[in-house]
């Protein structure tokens, strides 16, 4: 499947990794992606879970890093508060349908992954990353509020506090530590060390897994649906005062 070159989705053929469809993003320069990436993303990572052949999905990109949030010069390039409408609306579409994913996701992270980024790892099942990929919200900087929601399953509750308010980065070796990572390889390991994860809980009964995915998000204690929601209200009020339009102005001209 692609959609607008952005999202495709392969089944990887190698009889070990039976039942594992791989969900790319490319989208150059960063990842950073448009309103109509994050509906493609989403519809891409849900239609592979409803495929009754997927045991397990693993989402990655191309290029220079995992996901670099929204594109902000669309936003900036179109007047009124439709492309955040409609950015808003992807991001939750996209987050939402890792989390209610059928299978377990699992996020391959290399390079940057940052603001809506955070927002797919953090409702992803399990993550691998490589050496050099590092995780952070830089949302304070450019005006807006989000995926703190998603944060909070990766880092403890003040270590969130302080990196929401600084717009500071973690490094996937830091979210090892916390245990949030499952595995830190070099860039060049990383999808094989994905794919030996994904055979793993592949091999398992297909309905005994489908049945523990839907059993952990039952028992998640945050619904992170609402919660994201919530925190959508507060970027609703920053764009309505004018604050964030400035502050995408001062980083899409280069000046934040």
């Amino acid at each position: 499947m692609a959609v607008a070159s952005t999202v495709t989705t392969t089944a990887e053929p190698r009889p070990e990794h039976r039942g594992v469809v791989t969900v790319t993003v490319d989208h150059p320069p960063v990842n950073a992606l448009p309103v109509a990436g994050w509906f493609a993303l989403a519809d891409a990572v849900r239609g592979a879970g409803q495929d009754l052949d997927t045991r397990v999905v693993i989402l990655r990109a191309e290029g220079r890093g995992f996901n670099a949030g929204v594109d902000l010069k669309e936003m900036q390039n179109n007047e009124g508060f439709g492309a955040l409408l409609g950015a808003n609306a992807g991001c939750a579409a996209a987050f939402a349908a890792v989390y209610e994913c059928a299978v377990p996701v699992i996020a391959e992270v290399a390079g940057f992954c940052v603001g809506g980024g955070i927002g797919l790892v953090g409702n992803a099942d399990s993550i691998i990353a490589s050496e050099d990929a590092y995780f952070g919200l830089p949302e304070v900087d450019r005006g807006a509020l989000g995926a703190a929601t998603h944060l909070s399953r990766l880092v403890p509750q003040h270590y969130l506090r302080t990196m929401y308010y600084t717009a500071r980065t973690v490094s996937a070796q830091r979210l090892l530590e916390f245990g949030s990572v499952w595995d830190v390889v070099p860039r060049e390991k990383l999808h094989e060390r994905a794919l030996e994860l994904a055979a793993e809980i592949a091999a398992k009964h297909p309905a005994v897994i489908r049945a523990a995915k839907a059993a952990l998000n039952g028992i998640d204690l945050v619904d992170v649906k609402r919660s994201y929601r919530y925190e959508q209200g507060y970027t609703f009020e920053i764009n309505l005062a004018g604050i964030a339009d400035e502050e995408r102005g001062k980083f899409v001209e280069g000046k934040g």
